[in-house]
């Protein structure tokens, strides 16, 4: 292992936590996207990045560009594994501009704290890395590479002909050329080859020489970026620094990738090419292939009896899979769908995600536990005239003091202490004690205590959806 990166410069990780993973639906959605899949240890994606990035020697800030929807859940996600003293700082995109702009963002606010000489490590929120020692020789190498003005990129070495990725044809650390994802012959060309390699999505460069090249390529994006943050809303945490950008500086940012803007056209890209256990998770292949694999070839995770099954992989979260006479399948089981799809058709599955888009159906951006700043709920079952919902708040988190013109509730305390404003009584309630909030009434849910307060709530009504809130100002 060569000696670890000796310059006195600044290096701040850049976690972009951006994309939607549709491939993987039903367990990604818009609003549960792929990073915060948990895996059989029960760390999500971005949990494992954190740590990651975490692990570098030096570490004091992590910077984490990701949409403004999902900060309270990525702060959840971090607050389970965070590791002190590091600052954890949000760039808060409004909505998705592709990775140029977050890089731009991250790159400006990088030069702004630390100067040109900051190294950036981006990272992408969702892919996995199971060899921490060569990671680490690798990104020696690329910070080494980018204190020397180039911008690099990582390349993994190939073990299978896949086709669903970029390559990048390599010899050293000199990139030849940028391809597109090819066809299965091609593609076991470029594994037969040895001078061919996956393109990670991973980066490694400073902050003024990406800049730099920005203006010289792409110089609407680094000028807009730059704009948005000197307009952005900032606030501070005992722990985190928030940077909110607003949609009206943001929409005016070119939506293109790093790839196609800065690294298909500078001449200072550079490649390390690895072999650190990598993958993007990018389908129910690479999914399926971390489950347990059983004597016929079955990737297994959950319950399942199987009779005459191979080379399938089935996932089910709640109820057990029985199959019989199962060949090449993906069936993925959740409780609210039910994907059952052929290997052969992995990448399609984005195609069914934008018909449930097209269609309006709601299990295209939502899965039944939604997750709010002070907990999340889960809707367990609905029917005529009723839902039936559990709720978690976390402790010291209370909700809004709202009403409801079209339902009335029912709340029912599992675990914890709940402090329940309803009407003009002040209630504390424990295990197995509840109460009821008529139509109207206004109500407050908090956890006073140090534990999760876990809740079971029961609507009636002739309307039960979400809008249906009335919130007051105190």
């Amino acid at each position: 292992m060569p000696p670890p990166f000796q310059k006195k410069t600044k290096v701040l990780p850049v976690i972009l936590s951006g994309g939607v993973g549709s491939r993987l639906w039903p367990l990604s959605r818009e609003a549960h996207p792929k990073p915060f899949i948990r895996l059989d240890d029960n760390q999500s994606l971005i949990q494992k990045t954190y740590l990651r990035a975490a692990s570098i020697d030096g570490i004091e800030e992590i910077v984490t560009v990701t949409n403004r929807a999902l900060f309270f859940y990525t702060k959840d996600e971090y607050d389970e594994v965070a590791l002190a003293p590091i600052l954890r700082s949000f760039i808060l995109e409004p909505f998705g501009r592709n990775s140029a702009a977050a890089i731009g963002l991250a790159a400006h606010y990088a030069k702004s704290k630390f100067g040109n000489d900051c190294i950036l490590l981006v990272l992408p929120a969702d892919h996995l890395v199971e060899k921490q020692d060569a990671f680490m020789d690798a990104i020696n190498q690329a910070m080494i590479l980018a204190s020397d003005d180039k911008l690099v990129t990582f390349g993994i070495r190939p073990d299978t002909p896949k086709t669903g990725y970029g390559y990048i044809e390599a010899d050293g650390h000199n990139v030849l050329r940028f391809v597109e994802k090819p066809n299965l012959d091609t593609a076991q060309g470029y594994l037969d080859s040895g001078n061919y390699f996956w393109n990670s999505g991973m980066f490694c460069m400073c902050a003024g020489t990406i800049i730099e090249e920005m203006h010289a390529h792409c110089p609407k994006i680094p000028s807009q970026s730059n704009i948005c943050l000197e307009n952005a809303k900032t606030s501070v945490g005992a722990s985190w620094l928030l940077t909110e950008i607003s949609a009206q500086d943001f929409e005016k940012v070119e939506d293109i990738s790093i790839d196609y803007a800065i690294f298909e056209r500078s001449e200072k890209v550079a490649v390390v090419t690895c072999d650190i256990g990598w993958s993007d998770i990018g389908s129910w292949l690479e999914f399926g292939q971390l489950h347990p694999l059983d004597e016929n070839n079955n990737h297994i995770s959950g319950e399942a009896v199987l009779e005459d099954a191979q080379d399938c992989i089935l996932h089910s979260e709640h109820r057990m899979i029985a199959g019989i006479g199962l060949r090449d399948l993906i069936i993925a089981d959740t409780s609210d769908a039910l994907l059952v799809a052929d290997k052969s058709r992995v990448q399609d599955v984005r195609t069914i995600v934008k018909k449930l888009k097209t269609q309006g159906h709601k299990s295209y951006e939502f899965s039944p536990t939604v997750y709010r700043p002070w907990g999340n709920y889960t809707v367990l079952q609905e029917g005529d005239g009723f839902k039936l919902k559990r709720i978690e708040v976390k402790p010291r988190a209370s909700l809004s003091l709202q009403s409801h013109a079209h339902r009335s509730e029912h709340w029912i305390v599992v675990s914890g202490v709940a402090k329940v404003v309803n009407h003009d009584q002040i209630l504390a309630l424990r295990h197995n004690q509840s109460t009821y909030i008529p139509i109207g009434n206004k109500h407050r849910l908090e956890n006073p205590g140090d534990e999760m307060l876990i809740l079971i709530e029961v609507q009636c009504g002739n309307y039960l959806e979400e809008t249906d809130i009335i919130r007051y100002n105190e």
